[in-house]
């Protein structure tokens, strides 16, 4: 089943094209890597899907429009782990994740039960359960940003957006960050959309990757297909090198001038 659609999507910001005509579609429980150089376009093509600017061409989530759900459905079948999120310096930890059950929460509704359960289950996966009494200005941004992919789980949606989720933390919370992710996929067909700029841990992870450049896309499959020398060189303008690793690649850079 397909879980995400997207359908010669395009958005202009300032009278430029920032999204060019971009098709691609995303099954069910599957894991796709946007990758590409920066500006190519992939946060704003994240917030497109979200529903947060305005786009030409057609996004379906599920089999539905976006444009026909209603924000509050919208938001039950789909969460984001933006690259830059509010955080509100005053709240704790726990108060903070269990913002993640708003889109289930009717008007003036107080959180129940199930809704705490959740929260807590996303507290213990991402090791935060020491921290939920804590304030949110007084954690590293390694911190925060587990707090945010917290939030992001407490929401329960189906489909999750993810904006260089991995940006601010450490490479042991990276993996288990990850890992985390990749295990709810396994367990509940979690469907993941991550834009990633380290290319050799989004090859770990990702089924599929999607390159963009200059908001278009320029190739698409695999992540042995995608990640060659000549397609990353050519659209990253750089010098690299791409070598097998554990069944997947790593693509590591080549100081200019040293063969």
């Amino acid at each position: 089943m397909t879980a995400l659609r997207l359908a010669r999507v395009s958005v202009a910001l300032g009278g430029a094209v920032v999204v060019d005509h971009v098709s691609f579609d995303v099954g069910e429980g599957e894991w796709v890597g946007l990758i590409g150089p920066n500006g190519a376009g992939k946060t704003t093509l994240l917030r497109a899907v979200a529903g947060l600017v305005g786009y030409g061409g057609r996004i379906e989530l599920e089999g539905r429009s976006t444009r026909e759900l209603p924000r509050s459905e919208l938001a039950r079948r789909l969460a984001v782990v933006p690259q830059e999120p509010f955080i509100p310096p005053w709240m704790t930890v726990a108060e903070y994740v269990l913002l993640g059950r708003t889109p289930h929460l009717g008007p003036l509704a107080k959180e129940g039960r199930r809704d705490r359960e959740a929260a807590a289950r996303a507290l213990d996966r991402l090791d935060l359960l020491d921290f939920r009494e804590r304030r949110l200005d007084t954690l590293s941004g390694g911190e925060r940003q587990r707090a945010v992919v917290a939030r992001a789980l407490t929401q329960e949606a189906r489909v999750v957006l993810l904006d260089e989720p991995t940006t601010a933390l450490d490479i042991g919370h990276q993996q288990h960050a990850l890992d985390l992710l990749d295990e709810l996929r396994e367990e509940t067909e979690l469907t993941l959309v991550a834009a990633m700029h380290d290319l050799t841990l989004a090859a770990q992870y990702a089924d599929r990757m999607v390159l963009l450049d200059r908001g278009a896309v320029v190739a698409e499959g695999p992540p042995e297909d995608v990640l060659t020398e000549e397609l990353v060189g050519r659209h990253y303008r750089a010098s690299i090198d791409v070598i097998s690793v554990g069944g997947s690649v790593a693509v590591v850079p080549r100081r200019r001038g040293v063969s």
